[in-house]
């Protein structure tokens, strides 16, 4: 990889970062619950593109370590938010 690709991948990053970050912090509370289930959506993608990072030929074995330390974290990730959005939504149900 050339230093111009990686100048661009780190400035995505960045981006990237910022914009969430400015995104996460205008959210009302009331509309925390459905973006919950929303990040766990692309938790889920990134679970798929961990598989393939994990399995595909060709690649370095620190890219598959790489790739499982990912599929490890996103699978964490998608648990505990289906747990904690469960959660919530227990609370606004009738009794």
């Amino acid at each position: 990889m050339d230093a111009s690709a990686l100048i661009i991948l780190i400035y995505v990053l960045v981006l990237a970062s910022y914009l969430g970050f400015e995104l996460i912090t205008k959210v009302p509370p009331t509309l925390h619950t459905p973006l919950m289930s929303g990040s766990n959506a692309i938790s889920g993608i990134t679970i798929v593109g961990a598989l393939i990072a994990t399995s595909e030929l060709g690649f370095t074995t620190l890219s598959k370590w790489m790739g499982l330390l990912a599929l490890v974290l996103a699978t964490i990730n998608v648990v505990g938010g289906y747990a904690v959005t469960d959660r919530m939504l227990k609370m606004f149900k009738k009794k």
